[in-house]
């Protein structure tokens, strides 16, 4: 089996980008998606060897979704560009997802302190809690997974906004895909500031998103 393929959608990243990529596991391809960066994303991200793809339309969904039609490996790994979240949990994910244990491995937060402002992660602890209670056994929507790249494109998941992730965990859900979650430490972003958790505004625009899925 190929090693699998990190896909990083990034928005203005430019400054995480070099911490990011060098603490990825090496010898794994990465594609960065371009989700329309006024910096140099493109570019750090080609100077430290990654490929790049871009996509205009603006949206964490339409990003990711722009990586894993690109991406070439059997397995694909997802992961934030902004340097929150430790990259070391990927080899361990792959492993329960190759070995045929888990359908789809996915991250639940260990926060540092102040990593995790109050607000982000009061929303998050709601929408995990209604997946519970639909019987999807996770607590957190974190941005770090993997997953066989053609299982994911055969979920079909419709939203390119902030909804994407719990799309994915609801159409998971009911596809009866068994997931591993494993706690992934969780720390302060590598540069700028965060389009979701970085303020009241941000949260509330994802917790928008995701519970417009759950009606």
């Amino acid at each position: 089996m190929h090693r699998p393929e990190i896909v990083l959608p990034c928005l203005d990243e430019a400054d995480a980008l070099p911490g990011v990529l060098a603490g990825l596991p090496p010898g794994w391809p990465v594609l960065v998606v371009d989700n329309g960066s006024v910096d140099d994303t493109a570019a750090v991200a080609r100077a430290h060897g990654a490929r790049v793809v871009a996509e205009p339309r603006r949206g964490y969904g339409a990003a990711v979704h722009t990586g894993l039609v690109n991406a070439t490996s059997e397995l694909v790994a997802f992961l934030d560009g902004d340097g929150s979240l430790d990259a070391a949990a990927l080899p361990g994910m792959a492993d329960e997802v190759a070995s045929g244990r888990a359908d789809l491995a996915v991250g639940r937060r260990v926060p540092d302190p102040g990593s995790w402002p109050w607000h982000a992660r009061a929303g998050n602890a709601l929408i995990s809690a209604e997946l519970r209670r639909r019987g999807v056994a996770v607590h957190d929507i974190a941005p770090i997974r993997v997953a066989r790249r053609d299982a994911l494109l055969g979920l079909e998941i419709a939203d390119r906004a902030f909804g994407y992730p719990l799309e994915l965990l609801l159409r998971a859900g009911s596809a009866g895909w068994r997931i591993d979650e494993r706690p992934v430490r969780y720390s302060r972003r590598g540069g700028g500031r965060s389009k979701v958790s970085g303020s009241v505004a941000g949260t509330a625009r994802a917790v928008r998103d995701m519970a417009g899925l759950l009606r």
